[in-house]
């Protein structure tokens, strides 16, 4: 069965892209785009140029018409004669004809499979009949083979990438918007590939859901492994939006997959200037690294792990921890004084105290309820393996129990149990006090895999007992923010955990409680505030993306719950703002489409006007509240 505990990096063909080798046993690429006007040679030159300087080895641009696919050879020019060789990637939608011509110039072209030809259908009411289904792809495959042969001639490579919200109708008709559907969109193009002999490709899939992005990657990676197709794999969330919140949704999704030995070349999407895309790529990449050699975790081998769909491990409901209850937060201000619990608003569902002197001479380590702060029936104490006999005679509602994987591994063939007899003694207590919760420390560099072993573990034993993940990360040069969400992120995503309880040495309990907020919202597993959806921008953006995000947060921040997408053009608009509950949609200079769900309600309104309208269409629906009345 497949090792699901230790890192393996999956097997790649080299990829040449320029002067750059993506796949085999190089490094991880890192890549962004650029979003000024593909027409505006100056401007794309030095934009290029600066992605570079930011660690970008590869830049793409958007080719949305013919001239602009011409003037990529200008860029070309430029960049060359500013004494930079950084290779080129051409993103093309729509036309094939486009990707033909721009073959001759770029080092790569970036072909979407679900607007790559036009459906042959008439009748949009009815299904694809067989027929029309194989015809459509024989169209699809006849286009698709004339484009190989120029890219062959040219020494030209090729992204097939497909995205959760652009399907083609007949893939669409047949798999529906699921990862089966965007991983047979891009099979279909790859084993022509295969079958042609042209073997200079890289494939991604991607989507602004973390928890889709991550369990489609995965299916197209072991859909690839078990045709023997070996081409390497771009990674990415797609619209991500700004800031830390972009950064985290990046680092959750990305650091998933790279943790799990997926991916050899990245791009992270923020709508923010691009050059700023490449070092939060370095940091996710640079972190994910220091595990790849951690030690060996031995977890059992089980069918009870499905990595494509996890139901979440069936727990005793304890307050609101565990059952159906979302996960808790567990804020740690264990460095301040016992008094400031009474002052702090915290956000959290718990507060872990420290060791403190409360009502004897004996110093405890306790946990507090956040809600009814410093009551006397509110005040939980945490235990450790040493305290199993305190632990029994404890009345308490909550008892925390602190515990590594090797405390609960009875396998005499695993190193690093010194009793096993313990670990016996230990799943008997736990099975007989369901109630207990469990804090899952976190002995690994791979905290993920980890942390996913004691999860197994616990369900292999049939073990009901809650677990709360538990890290505490030391001082260092990669942000706090990016760490949890490569490690938390998986663990969230797969629904291994019932809380997270975070201690960080550079960051404030306030600090820490946020970003352990930030994370269970960019996996979907806790949600307390609004969700912005937004693209990085390109040439085809219709607005200044930067400061309409900023006028539509400033309207909306408060409406906890609600899906906003906030995107350039037609492109990225509808289909790739997938999930979100309105949009918000460039359609032409100064114009702006409004969007519930998928449906355009909207069109060709005035960007002066767009915010305020929006408005009124969320009133209309029933979505809106004013912030006064909160």
């Amino acid at each position: 069965m497949e090792d699901i505990y230790n890192y393996n990096k999956r097997e790649t063909i080299e990829v040449k892209i320029g002067n750059v080798i993506i796949g085999g046993e190089y490094p991880v690429v890192i890549q962004s785009m650029a979003n000024v006007k593909t027409a505006d040679t100056e401007a794309a030159v030095k934009q290029a140029i600066r992605i570079f300087g930011n660690g970008g080895k590869i830049v793409r641009f958007t080719t949305p018409s013919m001239a602009d696919a011409k003037n990529m050879a200008n860029i070309k020019s430029g960049i060359s004669e500013e004494g930079f060789d950084i290779p080129l990637v051409a993103d093309v939608h729509f036309s094939p004809d486009i990707a033909d011509a721009v073959s001759s110039i770029v080092d790569k072209v970036r072909i979407n499979p679900g607007n790559y030809v036009r459906s042959i259908r008439k009748d949009k009411t009815k299904s694809y009949t067989d027929k029309e289904f194989k015809d459509e792809y024989e169209q699809l495959k006849e286009r698709f083979i004339n484009f190989i042969s120029l890219c062959k001639e040219n020494n030209t490579a090729i992204r097939i990438g497909v995205n959760h919200g652009s399907l083609s109708e007949r893939i669409m008709d047949r798999y529906g918007d699921t990862p089966e559907g965007i991983v047979e969109s891009g099979m279909e193009m790859m084993r022509i590939c295969r079958d042609e002999g042209f073997n200079n490709v890289v494939v991604s899939v991607k989507s602004s859901n973390t928890s889709m992005m991550v369990k489609t990657v995965r299916l197209l990676a072991d859909s690839m492994n078990s045709e023997e197709i070996l081409f390497p794999i771009h990674l990415g969330v797609t619209e991500a939006g700004e800031g830390e919140d972009g950064r985290i949704k990046s680092a959750v999704g990305i650091g998933t997959l790279l943790s799990e030995g997926i991916g050899d070349t990245i791009r992270v999407s923020l709508s923010e200037e691009p050059e700023e895309e490449p070092p939060v790529a370095r940091q996710i990449v640079n972190y994910v690294c220091r595990k790849i050699n951690h030690d060996q975790i031995f977890g059992p081998f089980t069918s009870l792990y499905d990595k494509y769909d996890n139901q979440r491990r069936k727990t005793t409901t304890v307050r609101n921890i565990g059952g159906n209850n979302v996960p808790v937060v567990i804020t740690d201000i264990s460095k301040t004084d016992i008094s400031e619990i009474l002052k702090e608003n915290f956000k959290a569902d718990y507060i872990y105290a420290g060791m403190k002197n409360i009502s004897s001479d004996q110093e405890i380590p306790l946990i507090v309820d956040a809600e009814n702060k410093m009551t006397g029936e509110n005040i939980f104490r945490i235990y450790d393996i040493n305290q199993l006999n305190i632990l029994r005679e404890d009345k308490a509602e909550l008892r925390f129990l602190k515990l590594s994987l090797k405390d609960i591994n009875t396998d005499d063939n695993f190193k690093q149990v010194a009793d096993c007899e313990r670990a016996i003694r230990i799943i008997e207590l736990l099975k007989s006090t369901p109630e207990i919760i469990i804090v899952a420390d976190s002995d690994n560099l791979n905290i993920a895999a980890y942390q996913r072993a004691f999860a197994v573990t616990l369900q292999n034993e049939g073990i009901k007992n809650s677990l709360i993940t538990y890290i505490n990360y030391k001082k260092d040069d990669i942000p706090t923010a990016i760490k949890l969400s490569v490690d938390a992120g998986p663990v969230l995503i797969d629904k291994m955990t019932d809380g997270l309880w975070i201690e960080a040495e550079n960051e404030s309990p306030e600090e820490t409680e946020r970003l352990m907020f930030s994370v269970l919202q960019a996996t979907g597993a806790r949600i307390t505030k609004t969700e912005y959806i937004s693209c990085p921008g390109c040439g085809r953006t219709m607005f200044d993306l930067q400061k309409t995000i900023s006028r539509v947060k400033e309207a909306t921040s408060h409406l906890t719950g609600l899906k906003i997408g906030i995107m350039g053009c037609i492109v990225n608009g509808p289909g790739e703002m997938a999930d979100a509950d309105y949009g918000y949609v460039g359609a032409g200079k100064d114009k702006i489409s409004l969007y519930k769900g998928r449906e355009c309600v909207e069109k060709n309104i005035s960007e002066e006007k767009a915010v305020e309208k929006l408005i009124e269409i969320m009133k209309a629906n029933g979505d809106w509240k004013e912030k006064e009345s909160l």
